[in-house]
C-alpha cells in the first residue's frame, strides 16, 4: 500500500463492486456488486472507463466526498490482484474506506448487510482480497442472493445464472439499497449504516 504509487488526490472511499466481466455474466446473482457501482455511477453523471489497475473506473461526489468506483476486470477469484493496485491509486491508507460489494449466499434474497471486517463467508472474491491485501478489515456490503435449491453443491450454478423475473426485481430493489448505503457510509460513516440497513 505504498502511497508513492498515488496519482492525485486520495479518495474518500474506493468503493468496489465484484462480478465478473464481460456479457455472459451481466445480469447474475453473482454479478450483483458490479450492478451497484453501476448504478452509483449513473446517479451521479459519471460512466465506468477502463483504468490500468485491471478494473471500470469511475471518479463521483457525494456531497463533499470523493469517492473511486471500481469493477474488477480480472474475473471474481483473482479480485483482490485489482483491488490492491487501486488501493494504491486512490490513497486509501484506513482500509474500512474500502467499501467491497457483493453477493451472499448465506443471507436471504433481498436482505442486505453492511459489514465491517470479519470472516470471508468462503467468497472467492473477498477470499482474493485478503490475499493481496494481507488484512481483512475492509467494509462489506453484503446482498442476499438466497441459498441455492438443492444444496451448497449447486452453489456455482445459482451464482452463474441469471435469476428469473420476480427475483430480479428483488435484487434490483437490493441493488438500490446498497447504492444507498454506500452513500450514508460516506455521509455518515459505518456505524450509521449499519443501524440504518442491518434491521
Amino acid at each position: 500500500m505504498a502511497p508513492e504509487a498515488r496519482r492525485g488526490t486520495p479518495s474518500d472511499l474506493l468503493v468496489v463492486g465484484l462480478g465478473n466481466p464481460g456479457p455472459d455474466y451481466a445480469g447474475t446473482r453473482h454479478n450483483v456488486g458490479a450492478d451497484v457501482v453501476e448504478l452509483l455511477a449513473q446517479r451521479h453523471g459519471a460512466r465506468l472507463k477502463r483504468g490500468k489497475e485491471l478494473a471500470l473506473v469511475a471518479d463521483i461526489r457525494v456531497g463533499s466526498q470523493r469517492l473511486a468506483l471500481a469493477f474488477p476486470q480480472t474475473y471474481m477469484n483473482e479480485s483482490g490482484r485489482s483491488v490492491v493496485a487501486l488501493v494504491r491509486r486512490y490513497g486509501i491508507e484506513e482500509l474500512w474506506r474500502l467499501v467491497v460489494v457483493h453477493d451472499e449466499l448465506d443471507l436471504a434474497l433481498g436482505k442486505l448487510q453492511v459489514k465491517a471486517g470479519g470472516g470471508l463467508a468462503g467468497h472467492n472474491g473477498l477470499r482474493s482480497i485478503k490475499a493481496h491485501l494481507h488484512d481483512d478489515s475492509f467494509t462489506r456490503i453484503r446482498i442476499g442472493i438466497g441459498k441455492p435449491p438443492g444444496g451448497k453443491e449447486h452453489g456455482v450454478d445459482h451464482v452463474l445464472r441469471a435469476p428469473g423475473k420476480k427475483e430480479r426485481t428483488e435484487l434490483d430493489v437490493s441493488v438500490a439499497l446498497a447504492a444507498d448505503a454506500v452513500e450514508m457510509i460516506s455521509a455518515e460513516g459505518v456505524v450509521s449504516a449499519q443501524n440504518r440497513f442491518n434491521g
